[in-house]
């Protein structure tokens, strides 16, 4: 039986590579913005962008973010579309909601300064067990532990575990371990070693055993099976999902709608349209779908294409088409919280979802050309 997971006889402390991975980590650790301050309101504006997103990408968006919005006073009396236009191309705009209304909470109850404490950050919207330890070890010194995709993985070849990674039995185990190891000096720089590690040496494939600093005491390194772990079970796949959307011009403009608050693409914004179910003809339901939800009617709908896209739970397949709006017709929204006739060129300023993205590019519109429209605004 593994003797990590077994009951025959104690695993060896996980404490003996504390000194050699922070070793490891002064010498070898990457210079990441966030890392060059003490600013625990940054500090945590990182660790909710870097949720599920890749650092390359977070630093430019860290930057800009923390200009437009430099304390938490500032994000908490920021309207909701001016902070979802910061995010905008991060992905999970959940995580700017949450922000805001975990800065609202900071401000009328902590005297907008963020709680110290893991069990205080733990009470804000959007703050779970990662980012508590993460935020109260890297900012405040505390000896808080946090288990993320990097630290599962160094900690399941490290010790050895060839059960099931995502079972509550491996779960509870890593929190444990990680409990134990972070007990000590510099309780931040050891959390973020552990993640450096996983980042860079003990890489999901062709990890580099070679470079890692605590290779002597890694139990996969001397079976020889580091690369085929850690164990998951497989997720469900995702559902099958259709929808239509429509861009529909007047006066050089075309519409856009904004999603409710709640839901898939909460808050978000999109061509008018909606779900059309199995078996359907889009083009047959589109009519009846823009004159339920928008209550417009549109002359000649031409099919464009259609842009696939996945979401955690869903897969959906949205078809595009293009028209113009009748002379005289107005907006009547059913289910959708705004909308607003822009130019083309303006229509990815606004937030939105990547399935969105694909539907503008499969229409002409791209990143490049709002550039270019901004630059000769002014903006």
């Amino acid at each position: 039986m593994n003797p990590v997971m077994g009951n025959d006889r104690p695993g060896p402390s996980i404490r003996r590579i504390r000194k050699p991975l922070l070793r490891w980590y002064d010498a070898n650790r990457r210079d990441l913005p966030w890392r060059r301050t003490r600013d625990p309101y940054a500090i945590w504006i990182s660790e909710a962008m870097l949720q599920q997103t890749r650092v390359e990408t977070v630093i430019p968006y860290w930057h800009h973010f923390l200009e437009v919005f430099p304390d938490v006073e500032s994000l908490a009396r920021a309207e909701l579309d001016e902070i979802y236009s910061v995010w905008t191309g991060l992905g999970y705009y959940s995580r700017a909601r949450n922000l805001k209304a975990a800065a609202e909470t900071i401000v009328a109850e902590h005297a907008g300064r963020l709680p110290d404490t893991a069990e205080d950050l733990l009470r804000l919207k959007g703050i779970g067990r990662y980012t508590a330890g993460a935020v109260a070890s890297i900012a405040f010194d505390r000896e808080e532990p946090l288990v993320d995709g990097n630290v599962i993985r160094v900690f399941a070849r490290l010790l050895g575990i060839r059960e099931d990674s995502r079972s509550k039995r491996v779960v509870d185990l890593l929190w444990e371990r990680a409990e134990e190891l972070v007990r000590g000096e510099r309780p931040g720089d050891l959390n973020q070693a552990l993640m450096e590690l996983g980042a860079t040496i003990c890489t999901p494939r062709s990890p580099g055993c070679l470079a890692c600093p605590i290779r002597p005491h890694c139990d996969a390194h001397a079976r020889g099976d580091a690369e085929a772990l850690p164990i998951k079970t497989p997720r469900a796949k995702q559902r099958p999902m259709r929808a239509v959307a429509a861009w529909i011009e007047r006066s050089g403009r075309i519409l856009a709608v904004k999603r409710p608050e709640e839901g898939l693409m909460a808050g978000l914004w999109e061509l008018p349209g909606g779900e059309i179910e199995a078996g359907e003809q889009g083009a047959a339901r589109l009519e009846e779908i823009l004159e339920e939800r928008v209550g417009l009617r549109i002359e000649r709908a031409e099919p464009v294409g259609a842009v696939e896209h996945l979401f955690t739970h869903r897969r959906l397949r949205l078809e595009i088409f293009r028209g113009r709006a009748e002379a005289g017709s107005r907006v009547r929204r059913h289910g959708f919280d705004a909308h607003r006739w822009v130019s083309p060129d303006r229509f990815l300023d606004l937030p939105h979802a990547g399935s969105t993205r694909k539907a503008m590019t499969l229409l002409g519109v791209t990143d490049e050309s709002s550039s270019r429209a901004a630059r000769r605004s002014g903006r």
